[in-house]
């Protein structure tokens, strides 16, 4: 796997991969702002990655002014006639304008193009997500069905299977299909948890039987950024064999092991390339999200499990993979919707909203696992950012969405002094949930 910073834990890279992170996404966002306004005749004139002394700067042939300010944590589209990079009305520069040239500024232009332009930036977010997806989607295939063994990681258990098997039973039982998880979860629990099963197998064109390892070991497919295991250095490949002296053979074991600890620190026998590594953990309450977008609140180590092999995959078509790209897009939405209101009304704790410094360490721990980590990481900050923006505040878009939507029932604007008030409203409450947040980086566990 291509890894774009050398490790996990450097101030330096984990910031660069944050600003990285943060650039593309807010540059689609800007760029979405710059283009339909363009497309709605109203005309910009800067262009800014970044904020406060300029770096770097063009201008175009259109009069825009392209640059990347000292600064890399956001970015502006300064239209024509604006008074500032945050919007409002340049009086003494809009007074000199004729009729025509007051139609190409923002606050000239008619109500349907002001409010697909302020309207782009969040939509645009949602595109480079489901472009994102989609591409994820196709390079990574979608599991082979039957079930066949794509590659074997590595582990200490002994197993007799080979790259190309076809799986036809397990333990006597043939497997459901893998893409649902209900029934091949189903399937797991009903069978018998030891450390060797027996697979029927088609090798070669002919049916054998073959000793395995159980299906889905206590593996560390995966490890979760701040987590309790991240934090005691666990890597993703990582088998846990024992816990507290008791050995295990399915990652079920490791779960009920865990959500019965009631936190207290467990002492892990983690094998790892060979080598046999003791490490102590303590597990935290986690607040987790349920299908009917209700939370239970559980203890977490921060691992994501696995299969002991990896699947073959197929190539989906297109359509399946936008399908499914729309989808994992509406699923980031609604559970962002849904944790939200259960921070308001209190079900659950408010450190699960995190801040800078804790979207800047998940930026390192995702460039540091791999490219694909990254991009999938920047797709689903990518929504946040573009639903983050669609919130009915003011300076946010869709604040100005709401103003809009003011004019067109009233057939008028708000007046320029409300519009002051509540602006300084919206920038209050935004900055407040930037100190929230940035205090729950610090001192949340």
């Amino acid at each position: 796997m291509t890894t774009l910073i050398p490790q996990f834990g450097g101030v330096l890279w984990t910031l660069l991969a944050f600003v990285l992170a943060l650039s593309v996404i807010v540059a689609i966002h800007e760029y979405g702002h710059y283009i339909v306004g363009r497309w709605s005749g109203i005309d910009a004139d800067v262009f800014s990655l970044g904020f406060g002394p300029v770096l770097f700067s063009r201008v175009d042939k259109r009069g825009t002014r392209w640059q990347f300010a000292l600064l890399p944590l956001g970015g502006y589209v300064k239209f024509k006639g604006d008074s500032n990079e945050s919007g409002g009305k340049d009086e003494v520069a809009m007074s000199t304008l004729s009729e025509a040239e007051r139609r190409r500024t923002m606050n000239g232009a008619p109500l349907w193009a002001r409010t697909a332009t302020v309207a782009a930036g969040p939509v645009f977010n949602f595109i480079l997500s489901i472009v994102v997806f989609t591409g994820i989607f196709l390079v990574r295939g979608v599991v082979s069905e039957p079930l066949t063994v794509g590659d074997l990681r590595p582990l200490p258990a002994a197993q007799e299977l080979q790259v190309g098997d076809v799986i036809v039973e397990i333990e006597g039982v043939a497997p459901p299909t893998f893409d649902d998880p209900v029934a091949f979860n189903s399937f797991l629990n009903n069978l018998p948890v030891q450390e060797q099963l027996t697979y029927t197998v088609v090798r070669e064109g002919s049916e054998r039987d073959v000793s395995g390892p159980y299906v889905y070991p206590p593996l560390a497919g995966q490890v979760v950024p701040r987590s309790a295991a991240s934090d005691i250095g666990m890597q993703a490949g990582d088998v846990i064999q024992s816990i507290n002296g008791a050995p295990i053979f399915a990652f079920a074991e490791l779960k009920d092991v865990v959500e019965g600890s009631d936190g207290a620190p467990l002492a892990l026998e983690v094998w790892r390339d060979g080598e046999v590594l003791d490490m102590t953990l303590t597990p935290r309450r986690t607040d987790e999200p349920q299908p009917d977008n209700s939370f239970r609140t559980v203890y977490r180590i921060g691992i994501a499990g696995g299969i002991f092999f990896e699947p073959a995959t197929t190539t989906p078509g297109a359509w399946d993979a936008v399908t499914a790209a729309v989808g994992q897009t509406g699923t980031i939405i609604s559970g962002s919707l849904s944790g939200l209101w259960h921070m308001v009304t209190g079900a659950i704790s408010t450190c699960n909203l995190s801040g800078p410094i804790g979207i800047a360490e998940t930026s390192g721990a995702m460039a540091s696992a791999g490219t694909a980590s990254f991009i999938w990481f920047i797709a689903v900050l990518s929504t946040a950012v573009g639903l983050l923006n669609l919130f009915p505040v003011p300076v946010l878009d869709g604040g100005h969405l709401c103003f809009f939507a003011y004019e067109a029932v009233r057939g008028r604007p708000p007046s320029d002094r409300a519009l002051r008030v509540l602006m300084s409203i919206g920038l209050t409450l935004v900055l407040g949930l930037m100190v929230f947040s940035l205090s729950n980086d610090i001192f949340c566990p």
